[in-house]
């Protein structure tokens, strides 16, 4: 099923595509697991039936065109986004020159990662509370003058676990969605000179988009074998796969959860396809400018940035 969080005549709701142009409502009074997504997350098994029995015969619809589509789970709780593209971090490296960094090489195949990036999936946690969805204004932070999209998919946990096996991992994974990890380059170089970050180049309203549906798990059969597209304006930028994924999703939790409790409802970012952002292509983002990522199965998600004035 692709699930959808969204706002109809200003009141939320969450549903499943029927069709292209339909969505089947999921209404509370149906029952409890449909208060939003992460009740229908805890719901389980159960609940997941339900939403498919409804989603086949819907009781209630509406046109997708009315509705407003927001984050397919507006408040995860938690959100981590890991490093796990050989590609990227090599490229994004040679780039460092850009915002006055030294010392760095300019041709990839010279860039030596750190054994540690092999060893074990890198991750940071973002800000929970700055999620927005398919088609919201992203606000360009006013700290800021380079801001760049990020070409990535998510996966969203559906059962709890602790020291989870990699042979295990598959049975926590509810769904994927796609996500646009949005960052200010110029405040992201700045802070980490600092030994610690990201921070602010990451965490401001609206800097992580998420949608357009969360797609459950069921329905992508291959998470590593999807086509990853990026447009600026109408304008190919950025194309990859999940393919060149290093640290796979397995790994991912099986190192999270070590003496840690995963719950359902989380989000873990992939980390950035291989030139899937303008970084790496020695390009950014302006004011009014409208990016669209696409990842095969998961839909195309668009946004448009605005920069206030100073």
């Amino acid at each position: 099923m692709k699930l959808s969080t969204f706002d109809i005549h200003g009141s939320r709701h969450i549903g499943a595509l029927v069709d292209e142009h339909t969505i089947s409502v999921f209404e509370p009074s149906h029952s409890p697991y449909f208060a939003d997504m992460l009740a229908l997350i805890d719901g389980g098994a159960d609940a997941l039936e339900h939403a498919r029995q409804l989603a086949r015969r819907p009781v209630r619809t509406v046109d997708l065109a009315q509705a407003r589509l927001l984050a397919p789970l507006p408040r995860p709780r938690q959100m981590r986004d890991c490093y796990s593209f050989e590609q990227h971090a090599k490229q994004a490296r040679t780039k460092r020159h850009l915002f006055g960094v030294q010392g760095f090489p300019t041709d990839p195949d010279k860039v030596e990662l750190p054994a540690i990036w092999y060893e074990r999936p890198l991750y940071y946690k973002c800000n929970v509370h700055s999620v927005a969805g398919h088609d919201a204004v992203v606000q360009w932070p006013r700290y800021a003058d380079t801001l760049d999209y990020e070409l990535e998919f998510a996966m969203v946990t559906g059962v709890a676990g602790k020291n989870i096996a990699r042979q295990d991992a598959s049975r926590h994974i509810f769904g994927y969605c796609i996500y646009n990890d949005f960052s200010a380059r110029d405040e992201q170089y700045r802070e980490m000179a600092g030994g610690l970050g990201p921070a602010k180049s990451k965490d401001f309203d609206t800097g992580n988009v998420l949608g357009p549906w969360l797609v459950t798990a069921d329905e992508i059969p291959d998470p590593y074998g999807m086509r990853m597209r990026a447009w600026v304006n109408g304008e190919l930028w950025s194309e990859g796969s999940s393919s060149t994924m290093y640290h796979r999703f397995d790994s991912i939790l099986h190192h999270v959860s070590s003496d840690e409790t995963i719950l359902p409802g989380e989000v873990f970012g992939s980390g950035t396809v291989g030139n899937g952002c303008g970084l790496e292509l020695g390009r950014f983002l302006a004011d009014g400018d409208i990016v669209e990522l696409e990842v095969e199965g998961l839909g195309r998600l668009r946004n448009r940035v605005h920069r206030p004035a100073p």
